[in-house]
């Protein structure tokens, strides 16, 4: 973490001075907003944080709640949100409290005793060496809080109007605002919320509160909001992001619906402190008997277990009856599959049931009016607002926070005048693929696991499957096509192990300044910047020629009077040791002077290193890893040199030859709107 940019420092350095409406925000919503952003589920919540670090973009979340999310529903954390985490500065305190997924338990029938269960496999949850990231297991409402606080001390002083509730809005021909935006108070009190929730579902007020799943829950368990007499008021909005959830009124506004199937299965979901003498009780399971099947999910804080467990098939005329399953019956069901282990409920944290479900919406955006007529995109959704599916696959809050990752960075690109409109475009085209992606899978995933032990096509089938589709898991295999922020693949081969299209990758290297083992992609703050890498050989002719024409590109696309790396972060990764690099030879392109006291950046100068050299350093390393390869071999980067721009949601957007000054310019033309 950097600071003291503009002189010392004493007290939490994460909280960054307020500028621009950070200052003095004012408590009533503005007539006039930049960004509305509606509902605060992880993609909003995200989107805020984001969003915070643009403090000349006037922002505002609202949330017909009362106040934060007490529990919350999702709480799978895969490889790639906490890479994202990471971004944001608070990776390492939610791991801390999270419970840390390694290794998954396969669990069958018994070749001598079918209605009994036995281990047939275990494997690493990261079998692959996918991620330097684990897989975490952390309550949905802990995840919103870190976001609160990163948007809250961010430059923007971001946090959501609560009790806020959305109910229109519509396009016209406003010249600078063209959004009109009808909000209400959505008379939503804790005591209410308790209340209904509790009568709606038949627990305690505290669990209650986790069990309307907006994906599932039948029409009588919405949280009563008063009586349409209530006043109305209307602001104006430039965009606005739906992430309130499957039963979106923002995507209801916009004409657009949810189009899918029913798997017509059900599921018991529930979050409970047991008594087992199963043995894998603190172990990643998914279990499958001639009973039915069980995903078995440990949960933070050494006690707390969630069971998914199979409640069978659904007829098509059910009406919902299925969703009236008791726990009771439901943990009867759970003894029946782990035969010849029992399971004794003490406590529930949280129940619910649920039908299978798969559902996408055509488009992200209102970028085609009622007449089919193409036009510019100023209202977007987000999450569950557009996709929804089962549980089982941990994807849903990973995705949702994902799609706002992917929006945020645009909206302030463009609000700011760094980019053109067009760049909004994107969103919708890139994101929709994921989703579409995701549901093929979680179909695929479902099915799998409401199979009966007699069904499987062999008994390894889930094991394979699960082991084979890893990288999707984790988040990792989204890959963005060609556009206007993501090039084609001319000089792939010069970083083939740096993707064009797919997340940056990162690998272990040193900081020349100081001698620190750091993984190079944890460098990457969500800040909204650019990263530019140069791989490079230190006495090299190729790494002159880039440190000579780059600053005069980059300036193109630099305001006047900023920092010289406000928009882009260049750094250098040498191939020499770190000890044999002499920073006074360094080119200054890489000791740029920043803040108003101008000093010098030491933190943009690295060297190749063997991870076996820098193990202490970093406790968990990719099982694949290769330990005698340097990041130039284990990413396939040529010795000759690579230039790799990277897009700031974390996305390799080119690869280029270091003496390629033209063609990063031509690409850079096409994202970016010149500054000078």
């Amino acid at each position: 973490m950097q600071f003291h940019h503009d002189g010392y420092v004493s007290g939490d350095p994460r909280v960054q001075p307020a500028r621009g409406t950070g200052i003095n925000r004012p408590t009533e919503i503005p007539d006039q907003v930049d960004v509305l952003i509606v509902g605060s589920g992880p993609a909003g919540m995200l989107l805020a944080a984001q969003l915070s670090q643009y403090p000349s973009v006037t922002t505002r979340i609202i949330e017909r709640r009362a106040g934060r999310l007490a529990v919350g529903q999702a709480d799978g954390i895969q490889a790639r949100s906490v890479e994202t985490f990471q971004a944001f500065g608070f990776a390492e305190r939610i791991t801390q409290e999270a419970y840390r997924i390694t290794s998954t338990s396969f669990w069958g029938p018994r070749d001598d005793d079918p209605a009994k269960i036995h281990r047939t496999k275990r494997t690493d949850d990261d079998a692959n060496g996918i991620s330097e990231f684990e897989h975490l297991i952390v309550n949905q409402a802990r995840v919103l809080d870190y976001f609160a606080e990163a948007a809250l001390q961010g430059p923007g002083r971001i946090e959501p109007d609560f009790g806020i509730e959305f109910v229109a809005q519509e396009r016209d021909d406003h010249p600078t605002h063209p959004v009109l935006v009808t909000i209400r108070d959505s008379g939503a009190t804790k005591e209410a919320d308790d209340a209904a929730l509790a009568a709606a579902t038949g627990l305690h007020a505290e669990a209650a509160r986790l069990a309307v799943n907006e994906a599932t829950a039948p029409p009588t368990a919405s949280i009563p909001t008063g009586g349409d007499d209530r006043p109305t008021r209307q602001i104006r909005a430039k965009y606005v992001v739906g992430c309130d959830g499957a039963r979106s009124n923002v995507r209801r506004s916009m004409g657009r619906t949810l189009a899918g199937d029913q798997a017509f299965h059900a599921w018991g979901v529930m979050d409970v402190l047991p008594t087992t003498d199963f043995p894998d009780i603190r172990m990643k399971c998914a279990i499958q008997s001639a009973a039915g099947s069980i995903l078995l999910i440990p949960r933070e804080g050494g006690h707390l277990v969630r069971f998914y467990v199979d409640l069978g098939e659904v007829s098509a005329d059910d009406a919902g009856k299925v969703r009236t399953t008791t726990v009771e019956e439901t943990a009867k069901r759970a003894n029946a599959i782990l035969s010849p282990y029992t399971l004794e409920v003490q406590d529930v944290a949280w129940y619910s049931v649920y039908e299978v479900g798969h559902r996408l919406c055509d488009r992200f955006d209102d970028g085609v009016d009622a007449d089919g007529t193409e036009r510019a995109p100023h209202v977007f959704i987000a999450g569950d607002a557009c996709h929804t599916h089962s549980a089982k696959a941990g994807q849903g809050m990973n995705v949702s926070m994902q799609d706002g990752l992917n929006l945020g960075w645009k909206l302030g690109a463009v609000l700011t005048g760094q980019s053109p409109a067009a760049l909004l475009e994107t969103y919708s085209a890139e994101r929709q693929v994921v989703a579409q992606n995701l549901i093929d899978y979680d179909k695929t995933w479902s099915s799998l696991m409401a199979k009966k032990s007699a069904e499987l096509a062999d008994p390894d089938e889930m094991t394979r499957f699960y082991v084979d589709q890893a990288e999707f898991l984790y988040g990792f295999r989204t890959t963005y096509e060609p556009s206007m922020i993501t090039g084609t693949g001319e000089h792939q081969a010069l970083a083939a192990g740096f993707p064009i299209g797919k997340r940056f990758k990162s690998y272990p290297v040193a900081r020349v300044a100081d001698a620190n083992f750091v993984q190079l992609g944890h460098q990457h703050r969500a800040d909204g910047r650019w990263r530019l890498y140069a791989f490079a050989d230190a006495s090299g002719e190729a790494l002159a020629t880039f440190a000579s024409a780059a600053p005069e590109v980059l300036a193109r696309f630099t305001p006047e009077g900023a920092d010289v790396d406000a928009v882009f972060d260049v750094k250098v990764v040498l191939q020499q040791a770190w000890q044999d690099v002499d920073l006074g030879e360094v080119p200054p392109l890489f000791l740029p002077k920043v803040g108003s006291l101008q000093l010098t950046d030491y933190e943009k100068v690295y060297a190749a290193i063997a991870p076996r050299d820098c193990l202490p350093a970093a406790p968990k390393m990719a099982v694949g890893t290769d330990f005698d390869a340097d990041i130039f071999d284990a990413r396939e980067v040529s010795r000759d040199g690579a230039m790799v721009l990277v897009r700031p949601d974390q996305y390799v957007a080119t690869v280029l030859p270091l003496n390629a000054a033209g063609d990063l310019t031509s690409f850079l033309d096409g994202a970016l709107q010149l500054s000078r």
